[in-house]
């Protein structure tokens, strides 16, 4: 057990207020507001790319900025939805199934981002479809600015103390154990509180800074929107691929624990895995269907 005189040994998580602010009885959190951040922000850039006709195959954008602006409210739903849902059927069914209004207590387990990856990316077919819009070109669009949520909502992840990882002795292994926690346990964090991997750092620097750095990369100056599918292609499998490393330093989820022994295979590992194949076919795809195009 981990007492307040061998804490200085590793680092202390730091004590930050699940909520921001409050406004007289509506508190508001930092989980919602990266959700706004990262909707809001991926949304401009969104507008930004649009905006730029060299990046597009015949130096137009395939849709419009009003079209943008209509689809943050169904992207919203989206992920929002998928994301709670797909988190109820991978993670957290046989409770659910046991007392049904758990379904909406999000606070009891929170969203699934591979859920939300399912909601949104029916969202996207409707919208495309009812607009008329290239279904690949706004799957690109997507893919592009998605990192810029991940990285948000992994970093209120770890402001919430949540979704840490596994217990470790690297330098900058951290105690999920705030100050006043450990002053209420007369000094002492309370069992099963030992340093761990900071996963949810991990996951904001490679799903969200790395995976957005190389999709800039690639749109910017690889010019692969031309060639629709290949960011959504790169995004998947570059997701996949960063969750399963990840997965190696993350806790899973208590009530599921590891699939296969005791340090091997997680649900997460799991949902990934058809990802990288998604990906690669993606990819593939829109290279022969470019090459087509130029034949």
């Amino acid at each position: 057990m981990l007492t307040s005189a061998n804490l200085a040994a590793v680092l202390p998580f730091p004590d930050i207020d699940p909520i921001a602010f409050s406004l007289g009885p509506l508190s508001i959190h930092w989980y919602g507001l990266a959700y706004v951040a990262g909707i809001l922000l991926g949304w401009f850039y969104a507008r930004r790319l649009v905006d730029n006709g060299k990046l597009w195959l015949n130096d137009a954008a395939p849709m419009t900025r009003a079209h943008l602006d209509d689809f943050i409210l169904w992207v919203a739903f989206g992920i929002v939805l998928g994301g709670r849902i797909g988190y109820v059927l991978f993670y957290d069914l046989d409770p659910v199934l046991a007392d049904p209004i758990r379904a909406i207590q999000v606070w009891n387990g929170g969203m699934s981002f591979h859920g939300g990856l399912i909601g949104t990316t029916i969202a996207m077919i409707l919208f495309a479809n009812r607009n008329k819009i290239p279904m690949w070109s706004l799957f690109d669009i997507v893919a592009a600015v998605a990192p810029i949520g991940l990285f948000f909502g992994r970093i209120a992840n770890f402001i919430n103390g949540e979704l840490w990882g596994r217990t470790t002795d690297v330098p900058w292994a951290m105690v999920f154990c705030s100050p006043h926690v450990i002053a209420a346990h007369e000094g002492v964090c309370p069992a099963g509180l030992d340093p761990r991997h900071p996963s949810q750092l991990y996951e904001a620097g490679i799903e969200g800074i790395v995976l957005f750095l190389v999709l800039f990369i690639l749109t910017r100056w690889a010019l692969a929107l031309k060639k629709p599918g290949t960011v959504s292609g790169v995004f998947v499998a570059g997701y996949a691929f960063s969750r399963i490393f990840v997965e190696f330093f993350r806790q899973p989820d208590e009530q599921l624990g590891y699939l296969l022994g005791t340090h091997w295979l997680t649900m997460g590992m799991v949902l990934s895995l058809p990802m990288v194949a998604v990906g690669l076919w993606a990819i593939i795809r829109a290279r022969h269907v470019a090459a087509r195009q130029t034949a």
